[in-house]
C-alpha cells in the first residue's frame, strides 16, 4: 500500500505542475511592455535619423561627465560618430 501512495502523489504533483505550466502560458503578454519596445524603437530611429536632437541628448547625457575617457564613452554609445558636444570637456 504505501507503494500506491507513493505513486498517488507524484502523480497529483505532475498532474499539480503541468496544470500550472498551462496556466502561465495562457497568461496575457504585458501591454506596458509591448509599448516600452514601440517607444525605444521610435527613440532609436529618431536618434539616428535627427542630428539635432541626437545632439541635445548628446549633451544632457555627456556634458556633466568630466572624466575624459568615461565622456567619451558616453559619445560614443550614441554611435553614428557624431563629434562630441565641445562643452565641459577637460583633459
Amino acid at each position: 500500500m504505501p507503494r500506491l501512495s507513493t505513486w498517488t502523489l507524484a502523480a497529483a504533483l505532475v498532474t499539480g505542475f503541468a496544470a500550472g505550466a498551462s496556466a502561465q502560458a495562457q497568461t496575457p503578454r504585458d501591454p506596458g511592455a509591448a509599448a516600452n519596445v514601440r517607444q525605444s524603437q521610435q527613440y532609436e530611429q529618431v536618434l539616428k535619423s535627427n542630428s539635432t536632437f541626437r545632439a541635445k541628448r548628446m549633451q544632457q547625457e555627456c556634458g556633466p561627465i568630466t572624466d575624459p575617457q568615461l565622456h567619451e564613452s558616453c559619445v560614443a554609445s550614441f554611435g553614428g560618430g557624431a563629434s562630441a558636444p565641445a562643452t565641459r570637456r577637460q583633459r
